[in-house]
């Protein structure tokens, strides 16, 4: 994956902010917060391959 695609649905994200905060959201947000899952998930696999399995689960994150 030369180049990183994005991690969250932009629409939705958008909508959530709007809607909680009547705030507009950047496009630049949505890379950030693709940045900030990405960590997320790696920091996740780690820990489920530290544990020898296969599956992600959520006591990982």
């Amino acid at each position: 994956m030369a180049e990183k695609e994005t991690l969250v649905i932009a629409s939705k994200v958008k909508a959530y902010i709007k809607e909680v905060a009547d705030l507009k959201c950047s496009a630049s947000v949505i890379d950030v917060l693709s940045e900030k899952v990405r960590a997320l998930c790696d920091a996740a696999i780690e820990k489920a391959k530290a544990d020898s399995r296969k599956t992600l689960m959520d006591k990982d994150f």
